[in-house]
């Protein structure tokens, strides 16, 4: 199992190496600062022995856990993959932290969660001697002949001293923008700009010397290049994968401590053959339902199969939530056959992403697509979230907001 560690020591801690501000915190404090969010949610629950077990443990004190898993930062309200993101993630309780691997024109890995997905979540095409080098230009949107406005911009574009020139912001874009300035004011509306100034970019490098100094651990995820590999001839998807690893290395990283992850199987077997360390617990991000074949009730249309998984050596498979739940008869969330046939395999299981869907009113959208009917309000999100974790039995969740989950766990007594 995931173990819980203290993020903050008491008293002063100084995170030189990427520029944090010291910090002093009032003697007993562990640190932990969940702010309202879960208690607002946990008011908006139904009544039942659920909430009121939520509501006994209001007083804290909340501790961090690694069951609550920052998802590139806390990404609902802090620019995704930035500094200022990972901060917040942590002193909400987040014991484990995610930075999305990618590289630049100059292949250095940096924190991303696509390589093309700079014009939607950094300031490049605000800056003209870098959207000029943008694999495609900003377009305006033509609104008589029904064209969104477009734009292209990825980490292979720039170098890596180029890409730390740019501020992170909230991901989105106005598809319907004529100017450069509307397209990227497209925040969605659940999420905020309240925080969204000048967010700090980071490398891969850097992203394990801040977690390292907060105290987190590691689980980062080994993006989908969207350049052809062999990258300008000589650059191999191992080649990729190993220099991820190298980092952990250079840095002193225990391999316990890190869960590197792939939506591709060959990366995860790449890891288990030849960096055993780290790929023993290397996390096969389940993507297979992109596959038109594939029928989550229906184990014959699985392949691989779980058992062809643990045969090829993979111990943590991380499917998206829905993928983990169904509604009885009588409309209770129960674990899908899915979930259960993971664990018959004896698979253990992570997931994601809680916190990234708005307001649940009407269903809760494509996270919470098998279970829609059960769904109603912004209560529902701990129901949910205790099938998950009490009858899945996961090891964590991924979170768009790790105060959300820390509070449950807490509560739990989940480490």
């Amino acid at each position: 199992m995931l173990k819980r560690r203290l993020v903050f020591a008491l008293g002063v801690f100084v995170l030189s190496s990427v520029g944090i501000v010291e910090e002093t915190l009032a003697a007993g404090e562990e640190g932990v600062q969940l702010g309202v969010r879960p208690f607002y949610l946990v008011d908006k629950m139904d009544e039942g022995d659920l909430k009121t077990k939520l509501q006994r443990c209001k007083a804290g004190p909340f501790s961090p856990s690694d069951f609550s898993i920052g998802h590139r930062g806390a990404p609902l309200q802090f620019p995704e993959h930035t500094k200022e993101s990972y901060v917040a993630a942590a002193r909400q309780g987040a014991g484990i932290m995610e930075c999305d691997v990618t590289f630049t024109k100059d292949r250095e890995l940096v924190c991303r969660h696509s390589q093309c997905d700079l014009h939607t979540t950094t300031n490049i095409l605000a800056i003209p001697d870098l959207a000029a080098k943008c694999s495609e230009p900003f377009i305006p949107a033509d609104p008589e002949n029904g064209a969104k406005a477009s734009a292209k911009c990825c980490t292979s574009d720039i170098t890596l001293a180029e890409f730390k020139t740019l501020e992170g912001k909230m991901d989105g874009a106005n598809e319907m923008a004529l100017t450069v300035e509307a397209y990227l004011n497209g925040t969605p509306s659940f999420r905020t700009d309240s925080y969204a100034g000048a967010g700090t970019l980071l490398t891969h490098a850097e992203s394990i010397n801040l977690f390292k100094e907060l105290g987190v651990k590691f689980t980062p995820e080994l993006k989908s290049p969207e350049v052809q590999m062999p990258y300008e001839g000589d650059y191999r998807q191992e080649d990729y994968a190993q220099q991820l690893i190298d980092d952990y290395k250079t840095a002193g990283v225990a391999p316990e401590d890190v869960w590197v992850q792939s939506f591709h199987l060959d990366d995860i077997k790449y890891w288990i053959a030849n960096e055993s360390a780290f790929g023993s617990q290397a996390v096969y991000l389940d993507g297979r339902y992109n596959d038109d074949a594939f029928d989550i009730s229906n184990p014959e249309s699985w392949s691989p199969t779980m058992d062809e998984l643990v045969a090829a050596g993979v111990k943590i498979l991380a499917p998206p939530m829905w993928m983990l739940v169904e509604t009885d008869d009588a409309g209770v969330i129960t674990p899908s056959t899915y979930a259960n046939a993971a664990k018959v395999a004896g698979l253990e299981l992570i997931t994601w992403t809680i916190e990234r869907s708005g307001l649940l009113a009407g269903g809760g959208g494509w996270y919470y697509q098998t279970v829609a009917e059960s769904i109603d309000h912004d209560g529902d999100m701990y129901e949910l979230l205790d099938v998950i974790a009490r009858d899945v039995g996961v090891l964590g969740i991924f979170s768009d907001w790790p105060a959300t989950v820390t509070y449950y766990a807490n509560c739990m007594g989940i480490d």
